[in-house]
């Protein structure tokens, strides 16, 4: 739920417990601001929009600090005649906390949003754990994978395992083939 209000020929979108920066006001810090220029609130179904302003409709904040924005420079130059002109300028602003806003029906809306809220969470529990699922089923796939993977290379290891002639055997094959020549000679 949020407001967008009118001030210093401006309109901010603000939202209760946040804060924003506008135009220069002439006020202390920690006093207290009530803004009627209300353009519209957005609240679901319960959103109205001014014509040109809600009817019974304020935002209430407090001012927080005064400050300057960032510099913004602005440089001018003829060419071919020497004049360059370059100048700074920083504008002022308010920082306001918005605390309230306050509208009819204001309770029904808040309710309403609430409910959508509710359902909004609902939907993201549901789809994070539709995430869990199939990251878990991804993990299980793959370990699957590699026990797969680590019983082929074994079995390939024990079918192709090269055999190393034992001394004694060689030995008696050496004799074996020598044998049939002794015999010819």
């Amino acid at each position: 739920m949020f407001a967008v209000v009118e001030t210093g020929g401006k309109q901010y979108q603000v939202q209760e417990g946040k804060y924003v920066d506008i135009e220069l006001l002439d006020l202390e810090p920690d006093s207290s601001v009530s803004i009627d220029k209300v353009v519209a609130i957005v609240a679901g179904e319960y959103s109205q929009i001014g014509q040109p302003y809600v009817e019974d409709a304020t935002v209430k904040g407090k001012v927080l600090s005064h400050g300057k924005e960032k510099k913004v420079t602005a440089y001018k130059m003829r060419r071919k005649k020497g004049y360059r002109l370059k100048k700074g300028h920083r504008q002022n602003f308010t920082r306001l906390l918005i605390e309230n806003i306050e509208f009819p029906k204001k309770s029904e809306a808040l309710s309403y949003v609430q409910k959508i809220d509710e359902q909004k969470q609902k939907e993201q529990e549901q789809v994070e754990n539709k995430l869990k699922e199939a990251q878990n089923k991804r993990v299980e796939k793959k370990q699957a994978r590699k026990e797969t993977l680590k019983l082929q290379h074994k079995a390939k290891k024990e079918s192709v395992k090269p055999t190393k002639p034992e001394p004694e055997k060689m030995a008696e094959q050496t004799q074996a083939v020598e044998t049939p020549e002794a015999q010819e000679n």
